[in-house]
C-alpha cells in the first residue's frame, strides 16, 4: 500500500461520527473507543501526551478539539471532529417503561 492510500485510509472514521458542535460547544466523547488505554500519544494541536483518540483515531485532547473547533468553525464543518453518534431512539411502547 503506498503512503498516500495509507494517509487517505487513516482519515476515515474508525466508528460512525455525529454531529459537529457549534464553536463554543463540547464534543460528546462518551464512547470508550475515544480512549487509547495501552499508549499516549502526542496530541496533534497541543504535542503535550494525550489517550484520548477522535474518530478517525487522530491522538487529540477533547478540550484542544473544541478549542480548535471554535478557532476554525469553517473548517470544522469538513468534520475533522464531531461528537458521538446519539443512539436511536427507542420507538414508543418499546421498553420504553417511563411513566
Amino acid at each position: 500500500m503506498s503512503a498516500s492510500a495509507r494517509r487517505r485510509r487513516s482519515k476515515a472514521p474508525l466508528w460512525e461520527p455525529g454531529l459537529i458542535p457549534v464553536p463554543g460547544g463540547l464534543l460528546d466523547w462518551r464512547d470508550a473507543r475515544h480512549f487509547d488505554r495501552w499508549q499516549d500519544r502526542p496530541c496533534a494541536l497541543c504535542d503535550k501526551p494525550t489517550p484520548m483518540r477522535s474518530h478517525s483515531g487522530e491522538p487529540v485532547h477533547k478540550a484542544c478539539a473544541e478549542d480548535w473547533i471554535t478557532a476554525n468553525p469553517v473548517e470544522a464543518r469538513l468534520g475533522r471532529f464531531a461528537s458521538d453518534a446519539k443512539p436511536k431512539p427507542k420507538s414508543k411502547g418499546q421498553g420504553d417503561d417511563h411513566a
